[in-house]
């Protein structure tokens, strides 16, 4: 392949897979989502304890690091049977 070759394959690949999409949806829960556990548990589950509250908003953010992590292996996993095909495909071309 040459140098021109490479950022299209990317690029293609990032745009059938909804990469960014899912990086960008990730990204954004990672924020509102620790949050949001935290002031609500403040509120109306813990009645005022920080602490328990602040435990419940890491427990939120590693569930969502977690979830990141197995799209990720799962994605991962899906496309080696692709690029095996695609690769034995341009050996024979060669």
């Amino acid at each position: 392949m040459n140098a021109q070759q490479v950022p299209a394959k990317i690029n293609t690949q990032a745009a059938q897979g909804g990469v960014l999409l899912k990086l960008i949806l990730f990204s954004l829960s990672l924020g509102v989502i620790p949050l949001s556990a935290y002031y609500s548990s403040l509120k109306y589950f813990w009645e005022g304890n920080t602490i328990y509250a602040a435990v419940t908003a890491i427990v939120a953010a590693n569930l969502i690091l977690v979830a990141y992590i197995i799209t990720a292996v799962v994605e991962d996993r899906a496309k080696p049977s692709d690029t095996t095909k695609s690769g034995s495909e341009s050996k024979k071309e060669k």
